[in-house]
């Protein structure tokens, strides 16, 4: 129970690491305020919790636009009186569409940095009064090994949106530490969710990645559900401005 009597509001809950952050931190004691822009998916992960005897609140929006964001944080509070967790994991890797600058077009450009930036920037914006409100809390980002070096095979707006959001996490840890304000970041390696799922039907794709990762496998969604549950709870009180690498060891080879 190492998030008892805290809420946590979720984004990117329908599937993959929402979808299992949801799960954990409702196993450690935390109500969810669970956000996706999938209804379906949405649910799903809604119903789970509950069977497991969890408290989960289910507020549709797509992080993209400010006034479903809005929204969504306003319904998870009212419902629940309280903030004390914000996890930004809404995100989107396109490789078929979003690959180097000079192959990627504007608007595929614009729908990733709308999703992986502009959303955590929604979200923080509407969560951040209520952390100080509530006397404080964590806020936990969700980047990428992608921002920390650079790959052969471009996705250049997803590497781009992941480096602006280190940079963000950072100043969000200097501006509201005065307030008991936490904020860190995440960076995953190449981690088994529906958003690599096309890749890794690709068996010599998927061996030859795993050939470069030190653990010699992939990622599960519960291996960085862990690391936002120790970056989320009071175990990580002295912790602020950290990029936190769950990668298998590939960074370091």
């Amino acid at each position: 129970m190492r998030l008892k009597s805290k809420v946590a509001l979720i984004t990117g809950a329908g599937m993959g690491m929402g979808r299992e952050a949801c799960i954990l931190f409702a196993e450690e004691g935390a109500k969810i305020i669970a956000v996706d822009v999938n209804d379906a998916a949405l649910k799903e992960t809604a119903d789970i919790v509950k069977q497991n005897g969890g408290d989960i609140i289910a507020c549709r929006a797509n992080v993209a636009v400010e006034v479903e964001v809005k929204k969504a944080v306003e319904t998870g509070y009212n419902y629940f009186k309280q903030l004390d967790i914000v996890y930004n994991n809404a995100g989107v890797l396109w490789r078929d569409r979003d690959k180097s600058t000079v192959e990627t077009p504007e608007d595929i450009w614009d729908t990733v940095m709308a999703i992986n930036l502009k959303g955590p920037y929604f979200v923080c914006k509407y969560c951040v009064p209520k952390l100080i409100d509530g006397g404080g809390g964590a806020i936990i980002n969700v980047g990428s090994i992608s921002a920390l070096v650079g790959f052969k095979r471009p996705q250049d707006a997803y590497t781009s949106s992941k480096g602006a959001l280190i940079s963000l996490t950072k100043s969000l840890a200097v501006q509201y530490a005065k307030h008991n304000i936490r904020a860190n970041i995440i960076h995953p390696g190449m981690v088994a969710t529906p958003l690599q799922a096309e890749e890794m039907k690709d068996e010599n794709w998927s061996e030859a990645v795993k050939a470069d990762i030190p653990l010699n496998r992939f990622g599960q969604p519960r291996d960085i559900a862990y690391a936002a549950l120790y970056l989320a709870s009071d175990e990580a009180s002295f912790v602020t401005g950290v990029e936190l690498v769950v990668d298998g060891g590939f960074m370091v080879t």
